[in-house]
């Protein structure tokens, strides 16, 4: 079980029983998907499969100190190609659950912190959960996505450890046009990767746009326009987009 409200803004509330996650927002009626996870400020990894992070990532045992009045141990997360952001993480030395995520860029540099301030273990879940009739919750909505078995578009350069985890064929609800959609995961980092097909005499401008953490690079390709989205250097979004080719 999970919740999660945002407590800044217009307010989002979002509550996971099982693999049914409902979503409550203001303006607009409330509705539930299918999944294992809330897609929340901590990557869902630490939390179901870790094991799986050892492709991509080395870790290293750095030292013990606390975080919000908790014993942790600190470990070191580095990206084995150098192609992602590295992380420093403080795991409750209790129970393993996670206290504190710094993220670094490859100089070293800060570029996000989340950090625990609240931290209670019991035996018996929140009473807030005893109070949600699950037959009351939204009912479950199913998103209009053409799964894409075969595509003419190939990645030439994945970063080590990632692998394609969804492709499929979407409508973009600004302009309207389908698009391939591609979702490149390591566990720790998703990078969304959109392909539209246009007219060579209707292409869009090369673009690298930087917002914090997060990587936004257009890339025009003769008739392919490429989309990389992510958290990850331009350095790797760039090479992502210009390994991408056409095959018969």
């Amino acid at each position: 079980m999970e919740q999660l409200n945002l407590l800044n803004g217009p307010g989002k509330e979002i509550v996971r029983i099982g693999n049914r996650v409902s979503y409550f927002e203001p303006n607009m009626p409330p509705y539930s998907l299918i999944s294992s996870a809330i897609n929340g400020p901590f990557p869902s990894e630490f939390f179901q499969n870790p094991e799986k992070l050892f492709a991509g990532y080395d870790f290293v045992m750095v030292g013990r100190s606390r975080v919000s009045g908790r014993a942790a141990q600190q470990i070191r997360i580095i990206s084995k190609d150098q192609t992602r952001y590295g992380l420093n993480v403080w795991l409750d030395q209790e129970t393993g659950l996670l206290l504190k995520l710094n993220m670094f860029n490859l100089n070293n540099q800060l570029l996000e912190q989340i950090q625990v301030t609240g931290f209670e273990v019991t035996e018996q879940a929140d009473p807030f959960f005893a109070k949600i009739e699950t037959s009351m919750l939204p009912a479950v909505v199913s998103i209009d996505h053409n799964s894409l078995s075969r595509s003419p578009w190939v990645i030439n350069y994945i970063p080590l450890g990632m692998t394609i985890v969804k492709r499929e064929l979407r409508r973009l609800s600004i302009t309207g046009q389908l698009v391939e959609y591609l979702l490149l995961s390591d566990g720790l980092v998703d990078v969304s990767v959109y392909l539209e097909e246009r007219g060579n005499d209707n292409p869009i401008d090369n673009l690298v746009g930087k917002s914090h953490s997060d990587t936004f690079f257009t890339l025009n390709k003769g008739p392919l326009n490429i989309t990389v989205i992510g958290k990850l250097p331009a350095s790797t979004a760039t090479s992502i987009a210009t390994s991408i080719q056409r095959v018969n």
